[in-house]
């Protein structure tokens, strides 16, 4: 990768298949191998990583928003060197925000962008306004799935939203709560034989998080399993997870983007 900062979406089809759970893994899993690392909460409004990690940020990115601070005093400190920017929690009015409003926090995150190596963004699931503008912003996306036939639905219909409504072409799918490797494999293959029969996207297996007690037990106690031993397969997936994301390849549409030096448009867009 190159000394430029790198940006992953997080997203999934539908809520409850653990999205925000593995953006703050991964995010902690990237800054644990040494990068410096970003995570956003973009989910507004429903905005729930901070609990996840423990944290109590002091500002939100409404803060910023409305001019009240910058993005680095809304910067909080998280384990192993991570960065985190929390969307707040129950802010109703940052739930169905404006294009303008989406465009203002792609566009700050700029400030950010001489500190970041890798930023994370979770993105509110489902194939809302919001959740493609910040699918959209990102240079790489990766869809969170499990082996339910709605799980499959919702994801293809984020993918596709994503497709033809944003440019986006490339796609990384993590299955996660899967029996088995060979098990996760074969929704992989399958959602996948899917989606490329109606869509023209490139669609990559990122790897898969098996059926966990202690990933279950982690979310309780608001304590990540990033934070266990490294040689938990927990902590093996999310290593190799990472791997895969970060020689995934970026998408290159034109459009608002985060850490873009310029708001070059395709020709014909």
């Amino acid at each position: 990768m190159t000394d430029m900062a790198s940006s992953i979406a997080i997203a999934s089809g539908k809520g409850g298949v653990g999205k925000t759970s593995i953006a703050v893994n991964l995010g902690l899993t990237m800054a644990r191998l040494g990068r410096r690392t970003v995570l956003l909460d973009a989910d507004f409004g429903m905005a729930n990583a901070h609990i996840l990690i423990g944290a109590n940020p002091k500002h939100y990115i409404a803060d910023a928003l409305q001019g009240g601070t910058t993005m680095q005093d809304v910067l909080c400190d998280a384990p192993y060197g991570m960065k985190f920017i929390s969307g707040g929690s129950g802010l109703l009015e940052m739930l169905n925000i404006d294009k303008t409003t989406r465009y203002q926090a792609i566009r700050m995150i700029d400030e950010l962008r001489d500190d970041t190596e890798v930023l994370i963004a979770d993105v509110p699931a489902g194939a809302s306004d919001s959740s493609i503008a910040f699918v959209a912003a990102a240079d790489r996306v990766v869809v969170v799935l499990v082996g339910e036939p709605t799980s499959f639905l919702d994801a293809y219909s984020l993918i596709k939203a994503a497709h033809l409504e944003a440019g986006v072409n490339n796609f990384s799918i993590v299955v996660n709560m899967a029996s088995s490797a060979n098990e996760a494999q074969r929704h992989f293959e399958k959602f996948r034989d899917t989606a490329t029969r109606f869509l023209d996207v490139s669609i990559a297996y990122a790897g898969h998080l098996p059926l966990s007690e202690r990933m279950r037990k982690s979310v309780v106690q608001r304590k990540p399993v990033s934070m266990e031993p490294a040689e938990l397969p927990e902590n093996q997936a999310f290593m190799k997870i990472s791997k895969a994301i970060l020689e995934a390849p970026e998408n290159s549409h034109g459009g608002i983007r985060f850490f873009a030096d310029s708001e070059v448009t395709v020709a014909g867009t």
